[in-house]
């Protein structure tokens, strides 16, 4: 099993990148975030590796972080999300906005992905809303989960207001903006806060 590789650039095409690690050609195929990052041609860099092994074939799959390949594989874990579909979600889709789309339960930032329709991405949402409930959200200011203690933080609930978002988004922001907005105020104000005040400390973020 291949779990990372170390080697100079010998090519990049549409969706792979082939390593050259001591005169052995590696083809990994990659989300164009990843690509896109890659250093040219003679030049050498290191990926994350991810194989798949099968009857006809044995496919590498390269990662520049250790998030990205950790959401491929929790990607891998919806039916319907395969390979293809998952590297196409990390290509429009970085995991910090993954984890606010899938928290604000926010279709539409999902379906920008190629070969995601809406029942694919409700179907994503509903089963990994709980899987990422031990993740840390790609939210300003490092909003943890509530149901997490950290080491030298305590459990503390972020109580999201639907009333908030909902009102941010009927302004014209995206879902996932409004939610980050929102857990951001509240966040800063308590649980306690009104909602006025929400809505207009979300909108002063958002203005930002």
């Amino acid at each position: 099993m291949i779990g990372k590789l170390t080697g100079k650039v010998d090519s990049i095409g549409d969706d792979w990148v082939m390593l050259d690690v001591g005169g052995v050609g590696y083809v990994a195929f990659c989300s164009s975030r990843t690509l896109s990052i890659l250093p040219g041609e003679g030049e050498v860099t290191s990926l994350l590796i991810e194989t798949h092994v099968r009857e006809d074939h044995i496919h590498l799959f390269g990662f520049a972080t250790q998030a990205e390949k950790e959401w491929y594989l929790l990607l891998g874990t919806v039916q319907g999300v395969g390979a293809k579909v998952g590297l196409a979600i990390l290509s429009a889709i970085s995991p910090d906005e993954l984890s606010v789309a899938i928290a604000a339960q926010d279709k539409t930032t999902l379906t920008r992905a190629s070969g995601v329709g809406p029942k694919l991405a409700i179907r994503i949402m509903n089963e990994l809303k709980d899987k990422i409930a031990k993740l840390s959200l790609g939210i300003s200011g490092q909003i943890v989960d509530p149901s997490v203690e950290t080491e030298g933080t305590a459990t503390t609930p972020l109580a999201v207001s639907e009333d908030a978002v909902s009102a941010l988004v009927n302004l014209g922001y995206r879902r996932s903006e409004a939610y980050s907005a929102v857990a951001k105020v509240s966040s800063e104000q308590g649980l306690d806060a009104p909602l006025e005040a929400l809505i207009k400390g979300g909108l002063a973020e958002l203005m930002r």
